[in-house]
């Protein structure tokens, strides 16, 4: 039987050690990384056959991550766990190389049935989108303006014409991780 590899690529360690322990009773080989300099240091030993990455650790975006661990092998799977989903970050993942994109909190179960899920399904129903709130749409604006800057909180508020303290205001309220 051929063991299976996994990077967890977050920042959190407790969510990390939980994701760790699960998968290495599922039995896979597990490494973890939280940054994307770490990344690099655990594919230069070994390419992973499966990669979990979050979309925010700390300061850097896990976009980064996803286009390193794409370029260093197409064979990988990568799915992306976030707390920030929105449809921005979501189409990125997936142009930069994620085979699924997942809201957290998510599972182990669901991550592995993500890795099951690399083709798309074209009966996937289609919804149609009810009114949304303001606040809402406020939200993914924000949320697609911190995607695009990186998640730097100063660039994101001066792009949306807010001072940075009324953005880590808002940011704080959602308590996203």
């Amino acid at each position: 039987m051929t063991v299976r590899s996994l990077l967890i690529v977050e920042d959190d360690a407790d969510f990390a050690r939980t994701l760790k322990r699960s998968f290495e009773r599922r039995g896979y080989r597990v490494s973890h990384a939280d940054s994307l300099s770490s990344v690099m240091s655990c594919v230069a030993s070994e390419t992973p056959d499966f990669a979990v990455v979050d979309l925010k650790l700390g300061t850097e975006s896990g976009l980064a991550c996803v286009k390193a661990l794409s370029d260093h092998s197409r064979t990988i799977i990568i799915v992306v766990l976030t707390g920030y989903a929105s449809i921005a970050t979501a189409v990125q993942a997936v142009k930069l190389g994620a085979a699924n994109y997942l809201p957290k909190p998510s599972n182990s179960d669901d991550i592995e049935a993500a890795f099951g899920k690399v083709i798309g399904n074209v009966d996937t129903k289609i919804e149609t989108r009810t009114t949304q709130s303001i606040k809402t749409i406020e939200w993914e604006h924000i949320h697609e303006v911190l995607a695009e800057t990186g998640f730097n909180i100063s660039e994101a508020a001066r792009r949306l014409g807010m001072h940075r303290r009324t953005l880590a205001r808002k940011l704080e309220k959602q308590r996203i991780k």
